[in-house]
């Protein structure tokens, strides 16, 4: 029987732009099946939670603008689990909004903080995670997050470093690091205590609230004041009243950085947060000439470590092309070099500025 004192916060407010042109801030990446998987990352994201907890204990953070696309990939959600953001204010603002609402509903909930934009491949090893960082948080006032073992000095990511006590379960935070150097990177993976920071997060609601009121009192200050509101139809009054006072911060600098009662759980399943094209070639296969597709048939000559992703199983092909990036929508056909592909964000941009919005 599933615990009803567990919930969850999917996170689902942001825009993927370094997916675009996939990616659009009318239809953001959560929303659709990167990986040709056969259901979008929310929905995957959904159902793994689902598992660990009654399914009217998850509630989605999301941008007023998903609403209607929330409900129709979850359809199983009412509409009071659907928590709709005026504005993009990062993930503390978010975070501490849920807490209030899940607080006021149950004194002794505690909680998971997921996005819903990653991918997992492990599931039983994930829930494993889970459940031991929730029999953690039941007994003890601990911020707890997940960090994965790292496989190879990715620069992409953010690492925990965290003090390496013998046996399992949560050992405490020593730092974190925002993406750092491919030196410094080796240098983590040498030593050996570094893990990859995954974004997710278990707590209890008691203390991950009393952090805010420590850490981050005004931004406390302005959420507690919606106390009676929550959970009633005058909650999106107050919202669109309040939100956009918020601080645009993170989670990780608002609490994490700050608190001294971290603590990281290694996990064992396999974790990609999907944040460029690039992420592709590590979740797919590729052909005998190290191209990857998606949703699309290529025809290949001379043309090596493509990463193409079309609609509606379109034939591609490709003469002369290596190491690029060949993505399409109904309105836009990307082929951009893939050593430039941090660059998707800033070009997203500049298209929206010369051919009008409806492209972002």
């Amino acid at each position: 029987m599933k615990n009803t004192n567990h919930y969850a916060i999917l996170m689902a407010g942001g825009i993927g732009s370094r997916f675009w042109p996939v990616s659009t801030s009318s239809y953001p990446k959560q929303f659709q099946d990167i990986l040709g998987a056969g259901s979008t990352l929310i929905q995957t994201t959904f159902h793994r939670l689902a598992k660990l907890m009654p399914i009217e204990n998850i509630i989605i953070l999301t941008h007023k603008e998903y609403k209607d696309v929330v409900k129709e990939q979850l359809p199983q959600v009412k509409d009071e689990q659907i928590v709709l953001e005026p504005e993009m204010r990062n993930t503390a603002p978010s975070i501490l909004l849920g807490a209030l609402k899940i607080k006021k509903k149950n004194k002794d909930a505690l909680i998971l903080v997921a996005p819903s934009d990653h991918w997992i491949q492990g599931d039983i090893e994930f829930q494993n995670n889970i459940e031991e960082a929730f029999e953690i948080v039941a007994k003890e006032d601990k911020l707890i997050t997940l960090g994965i073992e790292p496989t190879f000095p990715n620069t992409g990511y953010g690492y925990i470093k965290y003090k390496d006590e013998e046996g399992k379960g949560a050992k405490p935070v020593l730092k974190f690091t925002e993406k750092p150097t491919f030196k410094k990177a080796e240098t983590f993976l040498e030593e050996g205590n570094y893990v990859w920071n995954a974004g997710i997060f278990i707590w209890s609601a008691t203390f991950i609230l009393e952090s805010f009121k420590k850490y981050q009192p005004e931004t406390f200050r302005l959420f507690e004041a919606g106390n009676d509101a929550y959970n009633t139809e005058d909650e999106q009054d107050f919202l669109d009243t309040n939100y956009h006072k918020a601080q645009n911060v993170s989670i990780d600098y608002a609490i994490m950085e700050k608190s001294d009662s971290v603590f990281v759980i290694p996990a064992k399943f396999k974790w990609n947060d999907l944040g460029t094209w690039k992420s592709l070639e590590d979740e797919l296969p590729q052909d005998e000439y190290n191209n990857t597709i998606v949703n699309g048939r290529l025809l290949p000559f001379e043309a090596a470590g493509n990463i193409i992703k079309t609609q509606n199983k379109k034939a591609v092909v490709l003469e002369g092309l290596n190491d690029f990036v060949v993505v399409e929508n109904d309105a836009v056909l990307l082929i951009f070099p893939k050593e430039k592909i941090q660059e998707i964000k800033r070009i997203r941009e500049k298209a929206i500025e010369k051919f009008g919005d409806d492209l972002g």
